[in-house]
């Protein structure tokens, strides 16, 4: 499950050095070494492995090592702290990896070992972490949010048309609270601030189709993207930092569940039909020229809204078109 570049958690903990260079400040290597019980000498080197992260780290004679700008590191206990009580009894199992594959990856695991009913789990980074139709998600260290839960219906897959949809309306929720104004939904599953991606969500079933199944509930939201690679990111994008500055990833973390959690609860008694009101008043396309991708062929119409499943409508030269989200992708023409 984990990447061949953990290494870096090898040895000496990296987390635990991360730990304390996160106030930006300058630490010494006998004060590090000190606090975790190591050589200097095991200190120097782990720093040395942290280099694969990219991040900022200065050494300088005398006064030690610092970490520029400091970083916002996820801690569990604090997430849980700032959950609502109704989100605190649904939570299951919380995990919070350093670095890994993928965060669904890891709740596909959980599922399987019997540990799936409420599993969550956040990364400070993912290697292979992945959006829809296989594209990669960029995942600098330590400074945004990918995280996943694991959802059960008793249902089977029938009942979970416009899941992505719904989940994407909790995101906004969540975001709402952090005073994040202009906030769109683009079909099926992203979240867009005016016009740039801002938050994309992955949707992958396990279990029964026509029982009890489980959904790993994928979000990647970016926080803050300075200094980050992002060349090779194709299409417009934002983060939080760009819109309202510093975000405490913490209680950001504890207000995604939560809003996750509300959402799960209205999903499962009413389905999508119980947001689709709520959704179309954030619809990001509607009324607009889109293309629509069917494999290698686009069909092109103008938005007309969404059916009781979270279907899309398309008024096309031919009449109405409806179609679901599993089988295309939308771009404005």
């Amino acid at each position: 499950m984990l990447s061949g570049a953990n290494k870096w958690c090898s040895g000496v903990n990296g987390v635990e050095i991360l730990n304390i260079l996160a106030d930006g400040e300058y630490h010494s290597g006998e004060e590090i070494g000190a606090h975790l019980g190591v050589s200097r000498a095991a200190v120097w080197k782990q720093l040395q492995k942290l280099e694969v992260l990219d991040l900022k780290i200065e050494s300088v004679k005398g006064r030690g090592y610092r970490l520029l700008g400091g970083i916002d590191l996820l801690d569990g206990v604090k997430i849980k702290h700032a959950l609502s009580p109704e989100a605190t009894v649904a939570l299951g199992q919380l995990d919070i990896f350093p670095l890994i594959d993928s965060t669904n990856s890891a709740a596909a695991i959980a599922i399987k070992e019997g540990r799936g009913a409420g599993y969550c789990c956040f990364a400070e980074q993912q290697s292979a972490g992945r959006g829809r139709r296989g594209r990669q998600w960029q995942s600098p260290f330590g400074r945004n949010i990918y995280m996943s839960q694991v959802w059960e219906f008793q249902s089977g897959a029938s009942a979970l048309e416009g899941l992505s949809l719904s989940v994407g309306l909790a995101v906004l929720r969540a975001l709402d609270g952090f005073g994040v104004a202009g906030l769109g939904l683009k079909w099926p599953n992203d979240v867009l601030h005016e016009n740039k991606k801002l938050a994309g969500i992955l949707l992958e079933m396990q279990g029964d189709p026509a029982g009890v199944c489980q959904v790993i509930v994928g979000v990647g939201l970016n926080v803050n993207m300075s200094g980050s690679d992002t060349d090779g990111i194709t299409q417009p994008w934002t983060d939080l930092a760009q819109i309202v500055g510093a975000v405490d990833r913490n209680k950001l973390a504890a207000e995604l569940i939560s809003a996750l959690s509300v959402v799960f609860d209205e999903f499962s008694a009413g389905g999508f039909a119980a947001h689709k009101d709520e959704w179309s008043r954030h619809d990001a396309f509607a009324g607009r020229s889109v293309k629509v991708q069917l494999g290698e062929a686009y069909v092109e119409g103008v938005v007309a809204g969404l059916d009781r499943s979270g279907g899309l409508i398309l008024s096309t030269a031919e009449g109405d078109r409806v179609f679901s989200g599993g089988e295309v992708s939308l771009r404005g023409a």
